[in-house]
């Protein structure tokens, strides 16, 4: 059973970064105790591409990578989770375990964010003819919070826009799998209470939460990660 499991193909669809390399540590030592481990390239982060994505595009070009898979493990993290669960809403029963670290998908709704962006907004039209400075933009954009939305190109920009609005009409329901949340009490990214109500809407999930994790353990915790995804890859059924 145990050397069915290890032989089991596991997937991590990373979350919105343009560089796999932060994994690099945590797959490393996942790879070192044997298990078969790909880094997906999500298109327009670490596949170039000047197109913008829609939740849609990212549910196929996941079923064009996963086509000759049957049953694997998969591991997302933010964005990530989100393409995974809109994935298993269109393809139930997909995989034989989904592993969520701080997954993105939970409509945030809560009035410090609807604050944040009618500031955002004011900003932008306050500022409008300093925006074209890239250092005063950057400051605006970091106080704010949207440190995404500054780094992305323009495609990016529009895409991140598509995935927050997708939130919206993401009706998390059963999937069919075994679903563990991983979160960071200390996750700022997507916080806790994404996490809890998310637990909550899924179900046969269960969550774990780790007091000193942010929103992103595989740069800051690699071995405490690794040995998490260990045992719950272990548990994985055959």
């Amino acid at each position: 059973m145990g050397l069915k499991i290890m032989n089991k193909n596991i997937f991590i669809i990373h979350g919105w970064t343009y560089s796999t390399k932060p994994w690099t540590s945590t797959v490393s030592i996942l790879r070192n105790r044997g298990f078969n481990i790909t880094q997906l390239n999500v298109p327009g982060l670490t596949q170039k591409s000047q197109k913008v994505f829609t939740i849609e595009d990212y549910v196929k070009w996941l079923r064009q990578e996963l086509k000759d898979e049957k049953d694997p493990i998969i591991i997302a993290h933010s964005n990530g989770g989100r393409i995974a669960l809109n994935y298993l809403n269109k393809y139930p029963k997909s995989f034989s375990k989904l592993i969520l670290i701080g997954s993105a998908g939970i409509f945030d709704d809560q009035p410090k964010t609807s604050l944040k962006n009618k500031t955002f907004k004011m900003l932008s039209k306050t500022f409008k003819p300093l925006a074209k400075i890239p250092i005063i933009r950057k400051i605006v954009y970091r106080i704010l919070g949207v440190h995404d939305y500054n780094e992305a190109p323009e495609s990016m920009k529009k895409t991140l826009k598509n995935m927050l609005d997708s939130d919206k009409e993401l009706k998390i329901k059963y999937n069919g799998v075994e679903t563990v949340l991983l979160w960071g009490e200390k996750d700022t990214e997507t916080p806790l209470w994404m996490g809890k109500k998310m637990n909550k809407q899924i179900s046969y999930s269960k969550i774990k939460v780790y007091n000193e994790w942010g929103h992103a353990p595989y740069i800051t915790h690699p071995y405490e990660l690794a040995n998490e995804l260990t045992d719950i890859i272990k548990e994985a059924k055959k």
